[in-house]
């Protein structure tokens, strides 16, 4: 079924005429009969009667005209919402990243896209880096925002950051007063951590394994603000990125370094090498990566 037999079967229907409609539609008599009756008899049923002066509808065709109107309705709202949607006027975008990413380096970023593109919905699922990793492998996530490393043959990404974990201590631990501590003097300690959908903890834990011991975990969390909390009441140790600890009160927390190799918090946003990205995301991919200072070929 063609949706131009609807068009001019509503039209007939509109005009009660077979001529009026075809001078209406600037085509002829015949040809917009010949329609007409490709849809009656597509459908197997008479929709007007030919007999009346005018083309009146029968109880088919007053069916028929009610659906063919909401068909035809649709197919025009499609067209335009396609013409949006490549000019990116609107669109969804499912990104996933980590909380502790998130409100680090992304607030101004979405805050910006969304006012110059403000028919564009961003929704933001806020989970750990693996989560992330395994969203946008599955298709449920558009993009992610993750801690590397990931797998390098399914995802297309850029780095945007790439800085070390600090060590974070209450004022008065033993440990508060050095410049430099090597991991092994953390073996007697209670750590906070990430829970286990974040990298950060992988990362950490590998390297109590590198030094000899595995850690005695007091809690585990999503937050790092939580985390942070936990420290300053005395609770244990934690590490966290260097961006994070400046914004800790060193009243409270004191942020150490530790000795070399350092524990490296590497970030890139990924998106699936085979996965069709739709014209927002691909406006979305851009702008970030302008602001983050990047240059990537998006077709990689």
């Amino acid at each position: 079924m063609d949706v131009r037999h609807l068009t001019y079967f509503i039209e007939v229907a509109r005009h009660r005429s077979f001529t009026k409609a075809a001078q209406a539609l600037h085509i002829t008599q015949p040809s917009i009969s010949k329609m007409v009756k490709i849809l009656e008899e597509e459908l197997g049923v008479t929709l007007f009667n030919r007999t009346a002066k005018q083309a009146e509808l029968t109880d088919a065709g007053k069916a028929v005209l009610r659906q063919a109107q909401q068909i035809v309705h649709s197919v025009n709202n499609l067209t335009s919402e396609l013409s949006d949607v490549i000019n990116i006027k609107r669109g969804n975008i499912i990104i996933g990243l980590p909380p502790m990413v998130g409100v680090s380096f992304f607030p101004s970023v979405i805050g910006d896209f969304n006012h110059l593109y403000p028919q564009i919905t961003q929704k933001l699922i806020e989970v750990g880096s693996k989560q992330v990793e395994h969203g946008v492998e599955d298709g449920s996530l558009d993009i992610g925002v993750v801690a590397l490393p990931v797998k390098n043959e399914l995802f297309n990404m850029f780095s945007f950051v790439k800085e070390p974990l600090r060590l974070i201590v209450y004022p008065e631990h033993p440990l508060a007063n050095k410049e430099l501590v090597h991991f092994s003097e953390l073996k007697q300690d209670h750590f906070v951590l990430f829970r286990e959908d974040f990298t950060i903890r992988d990362r950490i834990l590998e390297r109590c394994s590198q030094n000899g011991f595995y850690p005695k975990i007091v809690c585990e969390s999503s937050q790092w603000d939580f985390i942070a909390e936990m420290v300053a009441a005395k609770l244990g140790i934690a590490l966290l990125p260097d961006t994070i600890t400046k914004e800790l009160p060193p009243s409270r927390i004191k942020t150490l370094t530790l000795a070399p190799p350092e524990i490296p918090w590497h970030l890139a946003i990924i998106w699936r090498k085979d996965k069709y990205l739709s014209f927002a995301a691909r406006e979305w991919l851009k702008f970030t990566s302008t602001r983050f200072g990047v240059n990537f070929d998006l077709k990689s």
